[in-house]
């Protein structure tokens, strides 16, 4: 069995707090481990914070972004892709330099980076940033669902 959900939300602060929020409950009912699902929370918040901050209006005026979690089997893969002008080239193609130790903002992709086991961060074919990360799941013993 698999999970899986897709939100599309505006460009709010108070959208990121939502999405966490459902990646925290479909997971705790389906008794990923609790560390696990902190760390994809944590990386969903930044990928959401991201796209809040720097997607940009779409095509029509829609500046949203849309957020897709899939628990599948042993892993959990998760998408945000927003409306924006994208990525810098340097992004996409290597890994920037980290910020100064005194910058105020720049770490949200590297924190991703550190939590997941797999990253990719991509343009969309028209417009937009993809950020996508996976990791496997640990599993409760008391899980309802465990390894789907």
């Amino acid at each position: 069995m698999s999970i899986w959900w897709s939100l599309h939300l505006r460009r709010e602060a108070a959208s990121v707090p939502l999405a966490r929020r459902l990646l925290l409950g479909a997971m705790d009912t389906a008794g990923v481990d609790p560390e696990v699902s902190f760390d994809l929370s944590v990386a969903l918040t930044e990928a959401c914070a991201n796209a809040v901050e720097h997607g940009g209006e779409g095509p029509g005026g829609s500046g949203g972004y849309r957020v897709t979690a899939y628990l599948d089997g042993a892993t959990c893969r998760i998408e945000v892709a927003d409306s924006g002008p994208g990525f810098p080239v340097r992004r996409v193609v290597r890994n920037p330099p980290p910020p100064s130790p005194t910058a105020e903002s720049g770490r949200g992709l590297g924190l991703i980076e550190q939590l997941a086991d797999h990253v990719h961060f991509c343009n969309g074919p028209d417009h937009g940033a993809v950020v996508s990360f996976d990791k496997t799941l640990k599993w409760r013993e008391d899980a309802l669902l465990g390894a789907m």
